[in-house]
């Protein structure tokens, strides 16, 4: 950080603390007043439980255990993520249904681009709760757990939200003495190490470390390539004292050659002359290896860092009070190439090689000051949260495409055509860019928020919740002349605010201690510039005109049930929702405006625990029903013709109508464990073009497809085990983001790595 904004950091910091310390003496008296008994039913587990079921969210917010919370969460534990051997984010979110993944382009950067019940959730995922808003890709090193919320949900996460949350639950320090190692090897150069250290320095002093290393090219593919490395200290005073002090530091660096992925058949112009009904699929030509990237262009380096202080202070059994203060840094630095489909180059043999480039630094300072307890008045069980989040997030971004039309049509092999077959990354391409002008992205938020499970009697419980955001947003950008080609763009300076109200109300009828039917409604509010310039900014406010428009809003209700059965060791859940988004922003005839209307009916069945002494499972089922409304028309001509929006009456991109993920482990004697894993989804879309041939809509997107995957491990001694895992048993050819109406990311190919694991 440069020296000129020193100053402007401590008097955040001073403004944060000032606040935080407000928080803490009005918490104080009021905790002084709350009784300390706890009136709300409780899970009692019997037996030995399976390590993949958890009867609590990591999630402060949620003021009942998981059976009783009037919502779908679920929460993939440490042992899923160990025994399916996810090493990202990515991998991780399979193993629960109705997730899919986006891609970049140009403006929106790479990363993860997650999206829940059809929704974009980039710019809603959380690290134990703060707000991650920066582009990049995500490791599982440092994880206890994650931690998906879906339905709309701004009343926990605040802005965004529609369609759900996910929060990564890290490591923190224990009272106890251990050391885990990990060392992997595989198939296509596959290396990884990991480490995870807990002592105790004293009785109430403990250190955790968590470190990693990987390297490992992409199975299938030739070129692309992960390497990384972490490390995760943290250190707690006053364990098992009423006050605990923790202190952490996350630090993730990455060095890939990024996959581009594979183009379409045809380009929209092309697919336009297909009759009505039509499909594009990806095209690779005679290899699934290909890559369409160059060697001595595509790097993609990313680097976070995020710095964590939390006092907890106990006031009672029940009643407690945590303020955690977080900055962090994330930059990211990429050109990688996409396969472009769009000047028609693919039914020829070639493919155009179009560059993509991104240069950013994304800051954030935040705090949150959160008192949790327990109360009674008269009859009435209170089981409570309430809160005071600040937040500043900034970003300084360069982005953009580096092409040269002149060299679009391709008849040749040249460095920027390469053979659709036979592509050729060691082209020495040589062109003259330049990265242009910085655009700055400024979101400063106040937040207060409550909730509250309230226990009318043993059947029926009542859940409220409240937030208020006071949301300011700016962008930001010099005027700047390009010094090659001498095109000039206009000065950008334009800011909004707004007062967001959301809310969460369920109501819990209990009729058993172990099971509960509840319904919902919640609200999520998306404002303009949310995503940071950190994700795919449909709600820029790059104009007056788009400065003005108000807030997308969403709603969604949710009828479900929830049971734990065989003795609490298997939880089952099953819902029916809806979520809607009423005005959604739309553009016609070159105005853009609040008017349209998006809609998602489905069902979402799911499961986590021990079916049989030794037989766990892991997974779910999604049904989902999507459809664009009100998106608008373009007219011409005279007379007048009007054409409606080639989306309108269309699915969500990126929502299939069905998804299914089960992980399951069996153990056939004490020392071995088998597991297998089935993940599976219906065909998705990515954009809709308009046919001239009979004026239906042709789609271009991915086919569904069924992976699978399997474990076997045996544990030779108390301290030592070895693990195999083999991805993608069939060698399945299929795509995991489609978000692009260009190109669409290919899945890694079949696999396999053993790792051996000690623990002492």
């Amino acid at each position: 950080m440069s020296e000129n904004r020193k100053p402007g950091l401590h008097c955040e910091l001073t403004q944060l603390a000032l606040a935080a310390g407000l928080t803490l003496v009005s918490a104080n008296v009021l905790a002084q007043s709350a009784p300390a008994t706890n009136t709300l039913s409780t899970v009692t587990v019997t037996g030995e439980t399976s390590a993949m079921k958890t009867d609590t969210a990591p999630s402060g917010k949620f003021t009942a255990p998981l059976v009783d919370t009037p919502k779908t969460v679920q929460v993939i534990t440490e042992e899923v993520l160990q025994q399916t051997g996810a090493t990202s984010l990515q991998d991780a979110l399979k193993a629960t249904p109705g997730i899919t993944f986006g891609n970049g382009e140009g403006g929106n950067p790479t990363g993860d681009q997650a999206f829940i019940r059809g929704m974009d959730a980039q710019a809603s995922t959380f690290v134990d709760g703060m707000r991650d808003i920066a582009a990049g890709t995500r490791e599982v090193f440092n994880l206890e757990a994650i931690e998906v919320i879906k339905g709309a949900d701004s009343a926990y996460a605040g802005r965004g939200g529609a369609g759900g949350s996910i929060n990564l639950s890290t490591k923190k320090a224990k009272n106890e003495n251990f050391l885990k190692a990990d060392v992997g090897l595989g198939t296509d150069s596959y290396k990884r190490a990991t480490l995870d250290l807990n002592r105790k320095l004293s009785d109430t002093v403990g250190l955790r470390l968590n470190a990693m290393a990987h390297d490992a090219d992409v199975p299938g593919r030739n070129g692309p390539e992960n390497k990384r490395w972490g490390i995760a200290p943290t250190v707690t005073f006053g364990m098992g004292t009423p006050t605990e002090i923790t202190l952490g530091w996350q630090h993730l660096q990455t060095d890939d050659v990024p996959d581009g992925g594979i183009p379409y058949r045809w380009s929209n112009t092309q697919a336009a002359n297909l009759p009505g009904g039509s499909t594009v699929r990806p095209e690779y030509g005679n290899s699934r290896k290909n890559w369409y990237g160059l060697d001595n262009r595509d790097f993609q380096k990313e680097k976070s860092d995020l710095f964590t202080a939390s006092v907890e202070h106990k006031f009672s059994d029940t009643n407690k009070l945590r303020n955690t203060l977080r900055y962090s840094k994330s930059t990211q630095d990429y050109v990688w190439t996409q396969p472009d489909d769009s000047k028609g180059n693919v039914d020829k043999g070639f493919v155009w090689r179009r560059g993509n480039f991104r240069d950013s630094e994304t800051t954030t300072l935040q705090n949150v000051t959160e008192f949790t307890g327990q109360a009674q008045t008269g009859s009435v069980g209170h089981s409570f949260a309430v809160g005071l989040e600040l937040a500043k997030e900034k970003a300084d971004i360069r982005s953009g495409a580096i092409q040269d039309n002149a060299t679009s049509n391709c008849t040749a092999v040249t460095p920027w055509c390469a053979d659709l077959n036979n592509p050729n990354s060691g082209a020495n391409w040589q062109y003259a860019w330049v990265k242009g002008r910085t655009t700055t992205n400024k979101i400063d938020t106040v937040a207060l928020y409550g909730f509250d499970t309230l226990k009318l009697n043993e059947q029926w419980l009542l859940n409220g919740g409240l937030r208020v955001d006071h949301y300011k947003v700016s962008t930001a950008a010099p005027q700047y002349t390009h010094p090659i080609t001498g095109n000039t763009t206009a000065a950008l300076d334009q800011s909004r605010t707004d007062t967001l109200f959301n809310y969460q109300l369920g109501v819990v009828y209990k009729p058993a201690r172990n099971g509960s039917i509840y319904v919902n409604l919640a609200s999520a509010s998306r404002p303009g510039g949310s995503s940071l310039g950190n994700g795919n900014e449909d709600l820029g406010i790059t104009t007056d005109a788009l400065a003005d428009l108000q807030p997308e809003k969403t709603r969604s209700i949710e009828l479900g049930t929830k049971w734990d059965v065989l003795n609490n060791h298997l939880g089952l859940t099953a819902a029916i929702f809806r979520n809607e988004v009423t005005n959604v922003r739309i553009t016609e005839n070159g105005i853009t405006y609040m008017g349209g209307n998006k809609v998602v009916n489905g069902i979402e069945l799911g499961f986590t625990g021990s079916v049989l002494p030794g037989l766990d499972v892991f997974g779910g089922y999604t049904y989902m029903d999507s459809k664009q409304k009100d998106a608008g028309q373009t007219c011409s001509g005279t007379p007048l013709v009007c054409t409606s929006s080639t989306s309108n009456g269309q699915p969500f991109q990126n929502t299939p109508k069905h998804s299914f993920s089960l992980w399951t482990s069996y153990k056939p004697m004490s020392k071995l464990t088998l597991g297998l894993g089935v993940y599976a989804q219906s065909s998705v879309n990515a954009s809709y073009i308009r046919s001239t041939v009979d004026g239906g809509i042709v789609t271009k997107g991915a086919s569904g497809y069924a992976r699978y995957d399997a474990m076997a491990s045996y544990q030779f001694t108390p301290n030592m085990a070895l693990q195999l895992n083999l991805y993608n048993l069939t060698d399945k050819v299929y795509y995991t983001g489609v978000r692009s109406p260009h190109y669409a990311n290919i899945g890694a190919g079949r696999s396999a790595v053993a790792t051996l694991k000690i623990a002492y």
